[in-house]
């Protein structure tokens, strides 16, 4: 190979991990960068590992991804003009069958202050502290959060589609917590948030689900900085040795633990699901009254929004759109449905990572067509998680019948490390999918004769397991606070965090 090819594949590389070291699906195409609250980040899917709920199966889709703690004022809160959506297929066919559609209601207060007899609205998010409960210290809230959730049963825009009922606090409407904004205005954030886990009634269903929607600390781990760095690091070397350079960064987590009995069509155990985002059709921009000044809510711009809904990101497997689909068509990736994935195969078959890590590592690229990764990537695997029945399509996939792993014995390889409980059957938040997509991809499910370099053990040095996280609902971790100083990852006296 010429050298100008040689330094062309290089640096492709360099733009790939670094798509990969954003994390499992943060900023990963054009669109979603320049709209970061409709990013979806990760997703998970696994039978429920908490003591007694072994019956159900927990969603996690993570969004607004790369959340600085101390971003204030406005910090994070959801879109309101956006659909936000885990869908399931349980019949192996590439089509959603039942769909959980969140709605989310941004209400401010506009709290104001009487300074010199005039009432001045404030511009912060809260006047005072709050929690732990969910309604302690409402008078200090500047900004109410509520959401719906409505489950769709058939397709997510004609099916039968009914409200999710609260059984916590009844009604139909659930609160979110304000983001952790700091220890003095939050003194209990870990409690407060927890008491935002509601009892959810499913239509339909006959047993009560539970399903919680807050700000998390970022559950991913990768080694950024080194990636970015011309791949500074040894890809066979020790799978602790970087630290994560993610790991100041907070999330918003969309968590629903669904009864399997709910999920599953009755014959067939295994189901795939994604979650994505839908923005209306139409946007128009609403200026201000010219000299207007906020008064109840008057005088700020307004998006005024119409037309259908269009899907603008999906994520199903992790790290698909970052070092699967090409630049030219990430956006197209994530405005498409599973049944329409035949137009990737060329993306699945002749991948493009294993060639780009044989140019700048001098390992062996195994050769294509790559029909494992097609089991991996889009049927799922015979005997571990592929439908009886299946069409060939880009989802996670879970085999609700495989018993769930106490978190204690979870191996962070998943099935590479014969933890059948783990990815790609489904996603746990402890299970290692850098390093597992790494060796998937370089073969370590082909015969050693057709892949010599595909048993090495690649790895981007960052550690992750499942006792990293909790092991109840919503499993992932309370967010880091935006102060004190010190405690979100920033250096109370200048350095590095």
């Amino acid at each position: 190979m010429q050298l100008p090819q040689r330094l062309a594949l290089g640096a492709s590389l360099w733009l790939v991990l670094a798509g990969l070291a954003s994390a499992s699906s943060h900023r990963e195409a054009p669109f979603t960068a320049a709209h970061p609250k409709i990013d979806g980040a990760d997703f998970y899917m696994f039978r429920s590992y908490e003591t007694g709920r072994d019956a159900f199966v927990t969603f996690i889709a993570d969004y607004i991804p790369l959340q600085d703690a101390y971003g204030g004022p406005n910090y994070f809160s959801m879109d309101p003009n956006a659909l936000y959506e885990i869908e399931v297929d349980n019949q192996g066919d590439a089509h959603e069958h039942i769909t959980y559609q969140f709605r989310f209601t941004n209400t401010y207060k506009n709290v104001a202050l009487s300074i010199g007899g005039k009432n001045i609205p404030v511009p912060l998010v809260n006047i005072g502290p709050f929690g732990p409960g969910v309604t302690d210290g409402d008078a200090n809230k500047n900004l109410i959060e509520t959401y719906t959730v409505t489950v769709v049963n058939g397709d997510r825009r004609k099916g039968t589609a009914a409200l999710a009922t609260n059984l916590t606090s009844g009604g139909t409407s659930f609160r979110k917590p304000l983001d952790n904004i700091g220890n003095k205005s939050v003194p209990n954030y870990a409690a407060y948030a927890n008491n935002h886990i509601f009892s959810i009634g499913l239509p339909g269903c006959k047993t009560a689900g539970r399903v919680f929607v807050g700000q998390r600390k970022d559950p991913f781990a990768v080694n950024l900085g080194e990636i970015f760095d011309l791949v500074n690091l040894n890809p066979v070397g020790s799978p602790s040795s970087a630290p994560n350079a993610i790991g100041n960064k907070n999330v918003t987590s969309i968590a629903l633990e669904v009864p399997i009995s709910c999920l599953t069509n009755g014959t067939d155990p295994v189901i795939g699901a994604w979650t994505t985002a839908s923005l209306r059709q139409g946007t128009v921009l609403n200026p201000a009254p010219a000299g207007a000044v906020a008064s109840g809510g008057q005088g700020k711009p307004v998006e005024l929004v119409g037309g259908a809904w269009t899907q603008v990101s999906r994520l199903g497997m992790p790290l698909v759109n970052e070092v699967v689909i090409g630049l030219p068509d990430k956006d197209r990736f994530n405005g498409s449905q599973p049944k329409d994935d035949a137009q990737f195969l060329n993306y699945v078959t002749n991948p493009s990572l294993p060639v780009l890590l044989q140019v700048l590592f001098n390992v062996q690229a195994p050769s294509t067509p790559r029909n494992d990764l097609v089991a991996v990537f889009l049927t799922g695997v015979p005997g571990l998680n592929q439908a009886m029945t299946v069409t060939p399509s880009e989802m996670l996939r879970l085999n609700t019948s495989t018993a769930p792993v106490a978190a204690s014995s979870q191996n962070t390889l998943g099935v590479l490390g014969s933890d059948t409980a783990g990815f790609p059957n489904g996603r746990r938040p402890g299970d290692d999918v850098v390093d597992i997509s790494l060796r998937v991809a370089m073969g370590v499910l082909l015969p050693a004769a057709q892949a010599p370099a595909g048993q090495l053990p690649y790895t981007d040095g960052t550690p992750i397991s499942s006792a990293d996280f909790a092991s109840t609902f919503p499993y992932v971790n309370a967010p880091l606070p935006g102060s004190p100083n010190g405690v979100n990852g920033v250096a109370t006296t200048g350095g590095s965090p």
